[in-house]
C-alpha cells in the first residue's frame, strides 16, 4: 500500500476494521503468533514490528482496566526491531 501500513479486514463482508501503520518502507513479509493475537511484520525499512491485533481479555480491577486502557490508545505497536 502507498503508506506502508498493513490492513485488518472483517471476513466475509472485507470491509476495512483497522490499519496500522509504521513502516517507513515496503512491507515485505509478515507473520502470525500461534495464539493469534499478534502479527509481525518485516520492511525493507530492515525493522520488524510486532502488531498486538487481538488481545485476550484481562480480569483486573477497574483502577487498573482503566490504566491500560488509556496506555493502549497511545500504543500503536507493540515494539520495533531494527534487524541490522
Amino acid at each position: 500500500f502507498a503508506r506502508n501500513q498493513l490492513c485488518l479486514w472483517k471476513y466475509p463482508t472485507m470491509a476495512k476494521v483497522k490499519e496500522f501503520e509504521g513502516h517507513t518502507a515496503r512491507v515485505l513479509h509478515m507473520a502470525c503468533s500461534p495464539d493469534g493475537g499478534t502479527v509481525v511484520s518485516a520492511a525493507a525499512d530492515e525493522t520488524l514490528r510486532f502488531w498486538n491485533i487481538f488481545e485476550a481479555p484481562h480480569k483486573l480491577s477497574t483502577k487498573r482496566s482503566a490504566l491500560d486502557a488509556q496506555g493502549a490508545k497511545s500504543k500503536k505497536l507493540t515494539k520495533a526491531m531494527h534487524i541490522r
